[in-house]
């Protein structure tokens, strides 16, 4: 600045006390907002995902409770409709169908002790009755009727031996084969002089994919069931359709109940007029034959008789080639009238 002295220089500092005290002061009350501000966040945040979790960890809690001897029990859902309930929902499904596969293991399991222990009994019956009067006992007699013990438990473990490679889901070994022509292999190389009737369509037989041993003992065992229970007669047709093979055995015996119809097929079930155990069979003849035709991807089923004779109808589908090779896979099925 020009004074008539002079040149004057002015300096002006602003006062930046009262500025500095606002920020200490902001300061101060900011640092223990923004902490109480951060553990009410937490808080909040533990809390929701508390509740949030809760179900899931009483899911867990009733989870570890259930063993094998409280199948019964089921984890609790949850109102909300969401993952966790849809989780819940999945679990309690699973633990229906565990339920069910052990008490089905539980009944096989007593059911095939059932059947073991029937022949042995008698097998050492036999023997001890022999063997207490030696020289009274007609050994010829004693031994053709432990033969025949034998023979059956035999028929049994053999049975159970093919039912457990069925569970386990074990690969067939597949090819293209021609099931008529399968069919007259079997009927003339096991049934020459029994009255079963083969009729097959007049088109060209078309190959399936399958085991050729394993549908032959499917085949044995429904003309085995049909022969013993038929008075006279027992036919099988082959049809085919676009995409099905089409097996059906009929026979001109009593027949199948219809509320039974379903029941034939469990393991070592046999049907009130099914005879003794004597003149039947293993009882489980029809539930092997279904396991084979499932590991085909094909249905076993009995169905209601086409006539008003009555008898029992089988029939037994089986995709085509082309469609065999999506569907053939070995599932555990339901496991007969045998």
């Amino acid at each position: 600045m020009g004074t008539p002295t002079g040149t004057m220089v002015v300096q002006a500092f602003p006062n930046l006390a009262p500025a500095h005290t606002a920020v200490i002061t902001l300061t101060w009350a900011l640092v223990p907002s923004t902490a109480l501000l951060v553990l009410l966040v937490a808080y909040l945040t533990w809390y929701a995902m508390g509740r949030a979790l809760r179900p899931v960890e009483n899911i867990r809690a009733e989870f570890a409770d259930i063993t094998a001897h409280s199948l019964q029990q089921r984890v609790p859902v949850p109102d909300s409709d969401d993952e966790v309930a849809s989780l819940a929902e999945t679990m309690n499904g699973t633990l229906d169908q565990l339920q069910r596969a052990v008490g089905r293991l539980r009944t096989f399991t007593s059911d095939a002790s059932h059947e073991l222990r029937g022949p042995l009994t008698t097998l050492k019956a036999r023997l001890e009755l022999a063997l207490a009067r030696p020289d009274r006992a007609e050994w010829t007699a004693v031994g053709n009727e432990a033969l025949r013990d034998t023979t059956r438990l035999e028929d049994i473990v053999t049975d159970l031996l093919l039912l457990a490679r069925l569970d386990a889901r074990q690969p067939l070994k597949l090819q293209p084969l021609r099931v008529t022509d399968l069919l007259r292999r079997t009927l003339a190389e096991r049934y020459p002089r029994q009255p079963v009737v083969l009729a097959a369509d007049s088109d060209p037989d078309e190959a399936i994919l399958g085991s050729g041993t394993a549908l032959t003992r499917l085949f044995t065992n429904l003309l085995d069931n049909a022969l013993r229970h038929a008075h006279s007669t027992v036919t099988v047709e082959v049809s085919h359709t676009e995409r099905e093979l089409i097996v059906e055995v009929t026979d001109d015996g009593p027949g199948i109940p219809e509320p039974d119809r379903e029941r034939v097929f469990d393991r070592f079930t046999r049907l009130d007029n099914a005879r003794t155990r004597s003149e039947g069979g293993t009882g489980l003849g029809l539930a092997i034959a279904r396991d084979i035709a499932t590991a085909h991807g094909g249905t076993l089923t009995a169905e209601r008789p086409r006539t008003t004779d009555g008898g029992a109808r089988l029939l037994l589908i089986i995709a085509r080639q082309d469609q065999t090779v999506q569907h053939v896979a070995a599932v555990r099925p339901k496991i007969g009238r045998a």
